[in-house]
């Protein structure tokens, strides 16, 4: 066979996601792939611009592993990222555009990021992160405003329109490193967690199987979430599977408002948003009586209480709602709760996927007995590659040779799952475990509060006792202290009520929707429970 036929065949085996995108070019020439606003771009529009976005950062010395960093708001441009990194089997990095500079610079350093890609809303962002690192010397910023992204910045318009439309034949595999993820940084510095093509190619068919099957071009997702957070990059790259319209709708100021709107106009099928923004969609006036076309409603991220899980019933009936759980490592869905199970398994994160293995260990790794609480632990071909440059947290992580989720866990006889606390969240009080979402979720049903979140402070007998955070409903009418603790005498062991009780104006949540209970921590650090 002649050596370019061989080159032809065995890319047209690869689900790699710059061939990926090349085949989905062929296949459906005239299907809108993607839209933001009054742009939108067919796939074989987006194939010829990641094409000429690929060819021009190889142009700037962006090779095979070299990392480029995105620092943009939802938009077309940070797909183009993606894949142009994906084509030249270099690694994207999405950042968080909500991180302040010295937040991002730690990034840029950890990772080495050859290039960045940025908007122009966070230019000035960018050339103050830049400051220092050297070795950042291919910066593309749209909008006209590189000027005000570093003096290395160039357009990225012009960048585009002057390269080539030639594939650059850079032949990349399954399992090689696509994406470097950081955690939220829900317990402090974030850590790179490194995906490859083919762990999110599975995570991929897992949302399909979440939405119910492949209609091959029938569906239209909303991209509601951050493009930065596992859940944005899952929904960004799905219509590279089943042909899909993919619109994206701005995350940087959640509207719920905005979001029914979009959910109508455009016909939405399906959609994923965290317990809090779900539960601000369903309180939307007159959500009910509009027009929608909702096929799958799916939840994630953190814990939704009853009254989420609730609302989402009584709000949109004839679309089911999923639970999706995981985390970024395992790129990131790891179990399922099915609409059918919602009632009758409330509370339950659901069974493992198929393609996942999933046990609930002990300390030494022995599996705990059906009812009892472990750490859940997982193999699958999801399962990142590792942390970029810290082998030994990535040691740690497959101890035993399974990923350490850091949930505390435990499964009932029918093999459902159900969450009780993170590992690092868990209070030992008079050498008795407390669960923080246990108590949350029995402070959460009185009437006066809207959010809650429980941390361990110092006590002087016990060592540590439960500090209830609360937003309440009515800020003007706040619950008090004795009138929460005796609320939870009647539902929780004596020894798991919290002994203080503070009102806030909001929970500290990172950009992905997670209560960020360090900084509760270092706030409540000079508390002690009398």
């Amino acid at each position: 066979m002649p050596a370019h036929d061989v080159q032809v065949v065995s890319a047209a085996r690869r689900m790699s996601y710059g061939e990926q995108l090349a085949r989905c070019a062929r296949k459906f020439p005239d299907r809108v792939a993607f839209q933001h606003g009054a742009r939108s771009v067919t796939f074989p529009e987006l194939d010829e611009r990641v094409t000429r976005l690929a060819n021009a950062l190889h142009e700037r010395g962006v090779e095979r592993g070299s990392r480029v960093a995105i620092l943009m708001h939802n938009r077309i441009e940070v797909v183009e990222g993606y894949l142009a990194a994906c084509r030249l089997g270099a690694m994207a990095v999405p950042l968080n555009f909500r991180l302040l500079p010295d937040e991002i610079a730690y990034i840029l350093g950890d990772c080495g990021a050859a290039a960045m890609l940025v908007d122009e809303q966070l230019a000035g962002v960018a050339a103050k992160a830049m400051t220092g690192i050297d070795e950042l010397r291919t910066v593309l910023a749209t909008g006209g405003r590189e000027a005000d992204a570093g003096p290395h910045a160039e357009s990225y318009d012009d960048a585009l329109a002057s390269a080539s439309t030639t594939p650059p034949g850079i032949d990349v595999a399954e399992n090689e490193p696509a994406f470097i993820m950081y955690t939220s940084g829900t317990t402090g510095r974030p850590k790179g967690a490194v995906l490859s093509h083919l762990n999110l190619v599975m995570a991929a068919f897992t949302g399909l199987a979440v939405s119910g099957g492949l209609r091959t071009g029938a569906d239209v997702s909303l991209l509601g979430v951050p493009m930065f957070h596992i859940a944005g990059l899952s929904t960004s790259i799905r219509g590279l599977i089943d042909g899909g319209r993919v619109v994206i709708h701005s995350a940087a100021n959640f509207d719920p408002v905005s979001v029914v709107d979009v959910l109508e106009r455009e016909q939405i099928t399906n959609c994923f948003f965290v317990p809090s923004q779900w539960q601000a969609i369903c309180a939307v006036p007159g959500v009910k009586d509009r027009r929608l076309a909702l096929r799958n409603l799916v939840w994630g991220a953190s814990p939704a209480p009853p009254s989420v899980l609730q609302a989402l019933q009584d709000t949109f009936p004839d679309a089911p709602a999923y639970c999706a759980f995981g985390q970024t490592e395992m790129s990131p869905t790891t179990t399922l709760l099915r609409s059918e199970d919602a009632v009758r398994k409330m509370g339950s994160v659901g069974t493992p996927l198929p393609s996942i293995e999933v046990r609930i260990v002990d300390e030494e790794m022995r599996d705990v007995p059906v009812g009892e609480v472990g750490e859940v632990v997982y193999r699958g071909p999801t399962m990142m590659l590792g942390y970029w440059n810290k082998p030994e947290e990535t040691a740690a992580a497959f101890a035993g040779g399974w990923f350490h989720s850091g949930d505390l866990c435990r499964m009932d006889d029918e093999g459902y799952i159900y969450v009780v606390d993170r590992k690092k969240d868990m209070i030992i009080s008079g050498g008795e475990n407390i669960y923080c979402a246990e108590v949350e979720d029995a402070i959460d049903s009185h009437p006066k509060v809207a959010e809650v979140a429980v941390v361990g402070i110092p006590h002087p007998k016990w060592v540590q006792t439960p500090c209830a955070v609360i937003v309440p409903v009515d800020p003007a009418d706040p619950p008090g202290e004795q009138e929460i603790i005796e609320h939870c005498r009647t539902r929780l062991a004596s020894y798991k009520k919290p002994t203080s009780v503070v009102v806030v104006d909001a929970l500290p949540r990172n950009a992905s929707g997670k209560v960020q209970k360090f900084r509760l921590r270092e706030q409540l650090a000079g508390t002690a429970s009398p």
